[in-house]
C-alpha cells in the first residue's frame, strides 16, 4: 500500500509539474503573442506615420499649386484687362488721327458753300455740294464727332483757342464774339480746338 501511496504521490506530482509546464507554456506563448502584438502596433504606428506625414505633403502640394493657378488666373486677368485697354487706346488713337485729317476737308466744305454766290444757292451744284456736306457731317456724328460751341460762349482753354482779342459792345469781356475756325470733340475728348476771338 505504502508502494501504491508513494506512485500516487508521484503520480500527482508529475501530473502538477506537467500542469506548471504547460502554464508555464502558455504564459511564455502569451507573452510572446504580446511581444509579437506590440511589434505589429509599433509598426502600425510608423506606417500610420508615414501615410500621414505623405498625406501632409500631399495637402501641402495641393495647396501650393492651387494658390499658383489662383495667381496665374489673376494674372491672366490683369493682362486681359491691360491688353483690352491698350486696344481701345490704340483704337481711340488710330480714330483721332483720322477724324484730324478729315477735319480740314469739312473746313473747305464750309468755305465752298460759303462762296457760292445768293444767286446760285438753288443751282445743282450747290444742292450737291450741300447735301454731300451734311451726309459727312451726319457720319462725323454718328461715331460722336461733334461741334464745340464757341460763338457767344465763356472762352474755356479746354476747349478754346484764343488768338486775338476784340473789343464788342454785343458780348462781354471773357466772350467769345467771333470763331476763326471749328473746333471738335470726339467721345468727349478734344480733337481740335476751336480758334477764337476773345472780347477784351
Amino acid at each position: 500500500m505504502k508502494i501504491v501511496a508513494e506512485e500516487n504521490k508521484k503520480e500527482q506530482q508529475e501530473e502538477v509539474t506537467e500542469e506548471i509546464q504547460k502554464e508555464e507554456e502558455n504564459v511564455s506563448k502569451e507573452a510572446e503573442a504580446e511581444k509579437e502584438t506590440a511589434k505589429e502596433t509599433k509598426k502600425e504606428k510608423k506606417k500610420k506615420e508615414k501615410t500621414d506625414k505623405k498625406q501632409d505633403a500631399l495637402k501641402e502640394k495641393v495647396e501650393e499649386l492651387e494658390d499658383r493657378v489662383k495667381r496665374q488666373m489673376a494674372e491672366f486677368d490683369n493682362f486681359r484687362k491691360r491688353t483690352e485697354k491698350e486696344k481701345t487706346a490704340m483704337f481711340e488713337t488710330g480714330a483721332k488721327s483720322v477724324i484730324e485729317k478729315i477735319l480740314p476737308v469739312v473746313d473747305n466744305f464750309e468755305r465752298g458753300l460759303a462762296a457760292i454766290p445768293e444767286e446760285d444757292k438753288g443751282g445743282a451744284f450747290a444742292q450737291g455740294m450741300e447735301m454731300i456736306y451734311k451726309q459727312l457731317m451726319t457720319e462725323l456724328e454718328s461715331i460722336e464727332v461733334k461741334p464745340i460751341e464757341a460763338l457767344g460762349q465763356e472762352f474755356n482753354p479746354d476747349f478754346h483757342n484764343a488768338v486775338m482779342q476784340v473789343a464788342s459792345e454785343e458780348f462781354e469781356s471773357g466772350i467769345i464774339a467771333q470763331e476763326l475756325q471749328k473746333g471738335y470733340t470726339y467721345r468727349d475728348t478734344v480733337v481740335r480746338h476751336s480758334m477764337v476771338a476773345v472780347v477784351e
